[in-house]
C-alpha cells in the first residue's frame, strides 16, 4: 500500500480489540498486528513485553494504525475521521448507501457517546458524528453521487482554543510541505454562527501527498485540542527527507521523542523510515529508538 500519510491512534491495551470491532463494522476493512512489543523492554513497559505494539487497520483501501499502549493519551474530537457513504459504492443504489450508513452507525454508537444526531442537515440528507467507545470520532455521510469523487474515509482536523481561526492557515502550510498537495473548496462561517466566529473555516478540504483531508475552525470553547492521541505519520524514503519534514514542522523540542513531534498548531506527527519494520527488525533496535528524539537511521 502506497500512502504516505498514516493516521495512528492511540488506545489504552485494546488496539486488538478495537481492530478486531472496526474489522467487523466498516465495509471492505480489515485488521492484522503489524508489530509486537520486545520480550525485554523497560521496568515501566514490562506489562507489554511481547505484546502488540500496533494493529494495521485497511478500511477500504486507507491505513490507520492503531496504538496499543497506556492511558497516557486518548483520542478526542479534534481529529474525527469522516466516512463518505456514496451511492455510486453501492450501485448507484441510495438505499443501499443509507441501510450501511445506518448499520455502522448503530454499532460506532453503542457504548458511545454522539455528538451530532444522525438525522438530514442541509448539507446532507443523513449525517451524524460520533464517538465511540474507545473515544474515536467518526462523522458519517450520505454523500451527493453527483458531486466529486472522494475516498470512503477523511480524516477531519478541528482547530479550537488558541489556534481556532488558523485551519486557512495550517493548510497553506501542510500543502507546502508536501508533493501533490493543494487547498481545496472553503466555505466560511456566516456572521449568523453561533458557536464560531464569523469568516472563519467553516468546512474546508486539503489534499496532502494526494490524500484528502478536511478540516474546520470550530471555535476557541471547547474542552479538547489536538494531542498525541491521534498522530500523523509521515514515511520517508532516507534520512535527507526525514530532517526535511521534521525541521519544517517540529516546534518544542519537550514533545520530540521516538520520532514524535509537535507542530505550530498542536497537532503530533512521526516522521518515520518507511522501513521501519526492517530497522526494528535489527538487534538492540527498539531500545535505541526510545532513546532518540528525531530518529537517526544510521543509529539503528
Amino acid at each position: 500500500m502506497s500512502q504516505k500519510i498514516v493516521p495512528n491512534i492511540w488506545f489504552d491495551k485494546n488496539a486488538d480489540e478495537a481492530g478486531d470491532f472496526y474489522a467487523g463494522l466498516l465495509p471492505h476493512t480489515t485488521a492484522a498486528v503489524a508489530a509486537t512489543y520486545p520480550e525485554l523492554v523497560a521496568d515501566w513497559q514490562a506489562e507489554f513485553a511481547g505484546k502488540t505494539l500496533t494493529v494495521d487497520l485497511d478500511v477500504d483501501g486507507y491505513r490507520l494504525t492503531l496504538i496499543n499502549a497506556g492511558p497516557e493519551f486518548r483520542p478526542n474530537p479534534s481529529v474525527s475521521f469522516m466516512l463518505d457513504f456514496d451511492p455510486t459504492r453501492f450501485g448507484d443504489d441510495r438505499d443501499a448507501a443509507r441501510e450501511s450508513l445506518d448499520a455502522v452507525w448503530a454499532g460506532l454508537s453503542e457504548g458511545g457517546r454522539v455528538r451530532m444526531e444522525l438525522d438530514e442537515y442541509s448539507f446532507s440528507p443523513r449525517y451524524g458524528w460520533v464517538e465511540d467507545r474507545y473515544g474515536v470520532n467518526w462523522q458519517l455521510v450520505l454523500a451527493n453521487p453527483e458531486g466529486d469523487t472522494r475516498p470512503f474515509l477523511i480524516p477531519h482536523l478541528s482547530f479550537t482554543r488558541d489556534v481556532d481561526g488558523k485551519a486557512r492557515e495550517a493548510a497553506d502550510f501542510y500543502t507546502s510541505l508536501f508533493p501533490d498537495s493543494e487547498v481545496g473548496y472553503i466555505a466560511l462561517h456566516s456572521s449568523q454562527a453561533v458557536h464560531a466566529r464569523p469568516g472563519t473555516v467553516m468546512f474546508g478540504e486539503l489534499r496532502l501527498a494526494d490524500q484528502w483531508f478536511s478540516m474546520m475552525d470550530a471555535g476557541p470553547d471547547h474542552d479538547f485540542a489536538f494531542d498525541s492521541g491521534v498522530s500523523l505519520e509521515v514515511r520517508v524514503a532516507d534520512q535527507e527527507e526525514l530532517d526535511r519534514y521534521w525541521d519544517a514542522l517540529t516546534t518544542d523540542p519537550e514533545a520530540e521523542v521516538c520520532g514524535w513531534l509537535v507542530d505550530r498548531y498542536g497537532l503530533s506527527w512521526q516522521i518515520v523510515p518507511e522501513n521501519m519494520g526492517e530497522l526494528m527488525a535489527r538487534p538492540g533496535a527498539y531500545e535505541k529508538m526510545m532513546k532518540m528524539k528525531k530518529l537517526i537511521i544510521d543509529d539503528f
